[in-house]
């Protein structure tokens, strides 16, 4: 028989007996008014500057509003000093930091906001930056990392496209006309690349096609922008080999680094696994913490709720395990941090495998296409005295 819910808030968080745990509740929104910059886009560079020196400046004992007039000193882009202008004087006229970030959606996540909220309720904002920095600077750095594993292929993929543009259009058409002088056939594999070369050359025909492709492409947008269509990719990418490992890996590390910060700063579980939830960009993912926290208020503990919650396969037993012993010993942040740990390099791994793998397969691929080009270029060659002799 699963215990009260009550009961299993106690035993997961250590330091309930400390205070009362904070409500985060990250789907509220705020209706503060920042009309002015709240369209403003923000470098994920500066903003891991601005919680870092945020976080050492409230560590130092500075007062907010005088730690954020004093970065607004140091910053040189016209739109980051606007909006740290302003959250300066909301949190002047008494409003809440996190309130106050509330209104910048497309620069502070509900991830973000939601652990902000949490250290005001528990008093650490300063630690809880502190880890918000190392996390935003471990999530730019795997995102340029997975930048830099497709920067090869692209390059690849254009020059194979320029090459064979030079192929199809400069050089087969000196050929083409040396054999209809001669009253010669071209090879079948030439005409079938002189036919595509034509259609491209063809502005009637190029138009339709362009025109069915931006057709099917904005119906295509249309459809991913639908739940059905968001579901699909989302399938995808836990489906995908390799790339799947990767995105799997990326989600994993994220959970597991927010439940250590917030579990060590005093927040209980199951508003953990709130903010776990707005922190993932993927509805199987969101669907099982969505789970994880039902089953939790129904007074099962973390480990089992993954364990039997739908879609609780996307993690990995052995995580489940840990999780329970740190459970059991009460270390249940500390477990996490050593998760989070795990999976980063476990993560680094993945994202070479997936650059180890990319590289040959893109060269088999555009070696294909530019070969198959090549020797249809070159058999014309290989006749060209005999027709010229005629």
């Amino acid at each position: 028989m699963p215990q009260l819910a009550t009961q299993k808030t106690e035993v997961n968080n250590p330091s309930a007996g400390h205070g009362a745990a904070p409500e985060i509740h990250p789907e509220k929104s705020n209706n503060t008014d920042t009309s002015h910059g709240s369209n403003i886009k923000v470098k994920s560079d500066d903003l891991i500057m601005f919680v870092t020196q945020l976080s050492v400046m409230l560590d130092s004992g500075v007062v907010l509003s005088e730690a954020l007039d004093a970065i607004i000193e140091q910053v040189e882009k016209p739109a980051f000093k606007l909006l740290l202008g302003e959250l300066s004087e909301l949190v002047k006229s008494g409003e809440t930091f996190s309130r106050a970030l509330a209104g910048y959606p497309k620069v502070f996540d509900s991830m973000f906001i939601s652990m902000v909220k949490a250290s005001e309720e528990s008093g650490k904002m300063s630690d809880m930056l502190a880890v918000l920095s190392g996390y935003l600077e471990f999530e730019s750095e795997t995102r340029k990392r997975i930048k830099g594993a497709l920067t090869y292929p692209f390059v690849m993929a254009l020059m194979a496209v320029a090459a064979t543009g030079t192929l199809m259009f400069f050089v087969l058409p000196r050929f083409m006309k040396i054999y209809e002088a001669k009253g010669e056939s071209l090879p079948k594999l030439t005409q079938v690349i002189v036919a595509f070369s034509k259609f491209l050359g063809d502005p009637e025909k190029m138009t339709i096609a362009i025109t069915m492709l931006i057709c099917g492409g904005m119906g295509l947008f249309w459809w991913l922008s639908t739940e059905s269509g968001k579901r699909f990719v989302d399938f995808l990418k836990i489906h995908i080999p390799i790339v799947g490992m990767v995105f799997i890996d990326t989600v994993i590390t994220r959970s597991m680094r927010i439940m250590s910060t917030m579990i060590n700063t005093g927040v209980n579980v199951l508003d953990t696994i709130s903010v776990i939830e707005t922190s993932c960009d993927n509805h199987y993912f969101k669907q099982m913490w969505a789970n994880v926290g039902n089953k939790i208020c129904d007074g099962y503990q973390l480990s089992e709720s993954i364990k039997i919650s739908k879609h609780g396969n996307l993690v990995a037993p052995g995580i489940i395990q840990m999780l329970k012993a740190g459970e059991q010993s009460g270390k249940l942040g500390e477990v996490s941090d050593k998760i989070s740990t795990f999976y980063a390099k476990k993560l680094e791994c993945s994202i070479r495998s997936f650059m180890s793998l990319i590289e040959p397969i893109m060269i088999i691929v555009l070696g294909s296409i530019i070969g198959t080009v090549a020797i249809a270029l070159l058999l014309p060659i290989f006749k060209i005295s005999s027709v010229i002799a005629q």
